[in-house]
C-alpha cells in the first residue's frame, strides 16, 4: 500500500513545508496584530502551492501512471420523454 499512496514526493514535501511556514508566519503576526506581516505569511502560503506545482511539472511529483484514476459511471440510456398530448 505504501507504493500507491500519494504525497510522498519531493514536490509534495516541499510545497507542504513552505505552506506550513507561511501559516506559522501569518498566525504569529496575527497574534502580534500586524496586518502587513499577516499578509506576508499569506503570500508565503500561496507561494508554497506554486512551488509544489512547478516542482510537479518538472517531474518531481507523483508519476502520471501512479495517480489514482477516477472512474466516472456511464450514464444509462434515458428513455425518450413521453408527450402529454393524448
Amino acid at each position: 500500500m505504501a507504493g500507491s499512496s500519494h504525497g510522498h514526493t519531493p514536490a509534495a514535501w516541499t510545497g507542504v513545508t513552505i505552506i506550513f511556514i507561511g501559516f506559522c508566519v501569518a498566525g504569529a503576526f496575527m497574534v502580534m496584530d500586524n496586518p502587513l506581516g499577516f499578509w506576508a505569511g499569506m503570500v508565503i502560503t500561496l507561494l508554497g502551492g506554486v512551488v509544489g506545482a512547478v516542482m510537479r511539472s518538472m517531474g518531481l511529483g507523483q508519476p502520471t501512471a501512479a495517480r489514482p484514476v477516477r472512474h466516472v459511471a456511464k450514464a444509462e440510456a434515458t428513455p425518450e420523454p413521453v408527450s402529454a398530448e393524448s
